[in-house]
């Protein structure tokens, strides 16, 4: 197993140069109405980075559909054009200066020192959800991926409450751009209770990031069966919880501070993406696969490599692919902190004004709903994949964007004594 990670590990770093080298790879080897699978998964060529490859050859099926441009939010838009320009990068790199909403850096120079920061403050301060995303309703599995791509399923999870409240850069719900604010709080981010399996019920996480960038994170974990809050560092949110694959830190793509990484900029490649998929809630892989498989398109993303700072994180290194549109991260390789390559964490997007015809609030721009992840370990053939939402819910649209208290995000929610009572 050691050998065949550090082969792919190297396959990445060569793979990677060559394409940033080249400028891309042959963009018409791949065409909308193509079908790629393991018996033709050669033709990804580099669209797409090992462990998204490795998921490929073991059962999930790209269905290559026509590019579509993403829209900014008028208001994003809007408050991006206001403010450009009065942003600035602090000395250190390590906080920003100036901002008040919209994107920080919109324009971005390939040969600015300082390139790789200011792409990921942009990812911070992303378009589309800016003042607070309540995520519903959803499940996860976690097992073993068979040779077939079949995930055996160990331990089913459901969850009741995904929930983050930003504090500044606020646009949508009053105050704005800021709510009250005394102890320079960015945002705040509960993930309670668990509902499901029956030893972990009433399980909860809560997490609240500073602005500060010598501020750690503060996070407890409630474990009601023992009737007590645990406090965790920031090296800790790079531990997976409760046996599935995924950390705190990788959600998204990347939940981590900043600061916490040294980060290179490697350039821009055309990729393979799913960001316009269509089966919602998910419709995975046939025969129970691990993975979603719906549509993909080509993108154009920022790449990035991250190493931590911190000597206890669980990671060596974060590769991380940026679209270049919505700066948002369709899939990430993480590498262990021996260099071989260990996980892959991909993202299914759908972006559209309403979840279904059928249902859903119908909002006044597309949003990036996200009807599954899945975090692969590819050194045990182990994965976790989550429904968001979960099909146990018909009806259910599970993304609730920028709704304020009419969805539950109040500053209470997010409290550990609201954590310990919905945890009984």
């Amino acid at each position: 197993m050691g050998r065949t990670a550090t082969r792919a590990s190297l396959a990445l770093s060569v793979a990677m140069a060559a394409a940033l080298c080249a400028g891309g790879v042959r963009a018409d080897e791949v065409r909308p109405g193509e079908l790629i699978t393991k018996a033709n998964v050669d033709k990804l060529r580099d669209l797409v980075p090992p462990g998204v490859e490795w998921c490929v050859k073991h059962g999930m099926v790209m269905r290559v559909v026509p590019s579509q441009k993403v829209e900014w939010n008028k208001a994003y838009r809007d408050a991006t054009e206001k403010y450009a320009g009065q942003t600035k990068l602090a000395p250190d790199g390590r906080s920003l200066v100036g901002h008040v909403a919209g994107m920080p850096f919109p324009t971005i120079d390939p040969n600015d020192p300082q390139i790789a920061l200011k792409i990921m403050w942009n990812f911070e301060y992303k378009p589309y959800v800016t003042d607070d995303e309540d995520l519903r309703n959803f499940d996860a599995d976690t097992g073993s991926v068979g040779d077939n791509g079949a995930l055996h399923v160990e331990r089913h999870f459901l969850l009741d409450h995904l929930r983050t409240l930003w504090y500044t850069a606020r646009l949508y719900i009053d105050p704005k751009p800021e709510l009250a604010n005394p102890d320079g709080v960015r945002s705040k981010e509960s993930l309670h209770p668990i509902l499901e399996p029956f030893d972990l019920k009433g399980v909860g996480e809560t997490s609240i990031r500073y602005l500060n960038p010598d501020r750690q994170d503060d996070t407890w974990l409630y474990l009601p069966s023992l009737r007590r809050v645990r406090r965790l560092s920031s090296a800790q949110r790079s531990d997976a919880l409760f046996g599935q694959d995924t950390d705190t830190d990788s959600y998204g793509g990347y939940a981590g501070q900043i600061p916490w990484f040294e980060w290179k900029y490697l350039g821009e490649k055309e990729v393979l993406a799913s960001f316009h998929s269509e089966a919602f809630p998910v419709k995975y892989c046939e025969g129970n696969g691990f993975a979603f498989c719906d549509t993909w398109e080509k993108r154009m993303v920022y790449v990035l490599e991250g190493v931590p700072k911190i000597p206890q994180y669980a990671y060596g290194k974060r590769l991380l692919f940026i679209d270049k549109e919505t700066y948002l991260i369709p899939f990430s390789d993480l590498s262990d902190r021996s260099g071989q390559l260990w996980k892959v964490w991909i993202s299914q997007f759908a972006f559209k004004k309403r979840a279904t015809a059928a249902y859903g609030n119908e909002y006044p721009d597309e949003m990036p709903f996200n009807p599954s992840i899945t975090m692969v370990d590819m050194q045990l053939s182990h994965a976790t994949r989550a429904a968001l939402p979960s099909p146990k819910y018909p009806g259910e649209q599970g993304w609730y964007f920028n709704q304020g208290s009419t969805a539950g995000l109040t500053e209470e929610f997010f409290t550990v004594a609201h954590l310990i009572e919905a945890g009984h």
